[in-house]
């Protein structure tokens, strides 16, 4: 009975927090539009300044690569970053907008921006589940924190139980 209440307490707790999991998210992807949106511009003023010199983006960053100026280098291989990270933010906004809640969670997980997510973390502040999602993470979570903690109490549990049959055995000789 007693790992049963602990299992269950687990399995509250691990809900808890799991509903956190969509919350977390929606910060997160609001963070990284935003991030979006300021990159979009640094990379705009670039490629307008490579036009103004009748260069595409791709050249005026060959260009800056090649120059024997460490600075101008650094800002050739930092401008290429940028368009880089541009392009993967862009794909994970994209698919943050798909319908369904286990996409959106397979794309939090597997594209994710570590610096926005990082900086996400340092703000997070818990909410109130309200939303359906968060509702399903939280009943997930709680199964799974109830599941585990069965699964590493059984063999405590059958270790007692044995040695209370040996004891029963042992007093009926």
């Amino acid at each position: 009975m007693f790992f049963r209440r602990i299992a269950f307490a687990i399995g509250v707790v691990c809900g808890l927090i799991g509903t956190q999991g969509p919350e977390f998210a929606q910060q997160y992807r609001q963070r990284l539009a935003g991030a979006f949106d300021e990159l979009s511009r640094v990379v705009a003023d670039f490629e307008t300044e490579a036009a103004k010199q009748s260069l595409t983006s791709g050249e005026a960053i060959a260009r800056l690569e090649q120059n024997s100026d460490p600075l101008a280098r650094e800002g050739g291989a930092d401008m290429q970053y940028d368009m880089d990270r541009l392009a993967r933010m862009k794909q994970a906004l994209t698919a943050f907008a798909e319908p369904g809640i286990w996409r959106r969670a397979v794309t939090f997980v597997t594209d994710f921006d570590v610096a926005t997510a990082g900086q996400t973390w340092r703000d997070f502040e818990p909410a109130i589940p309200t939303s359906a999602d968060a509702v399903a993470f939280g009943l997930l979570a709680l199964a799974w924190g109830w599941g585990a903690a069965h699964a590493v109490a059984w063999p405590i549990r059958r270790h007692l139980r044995q040695r209370n049959l040996r004891r029963l055995a042992g007093e009926t000789v």
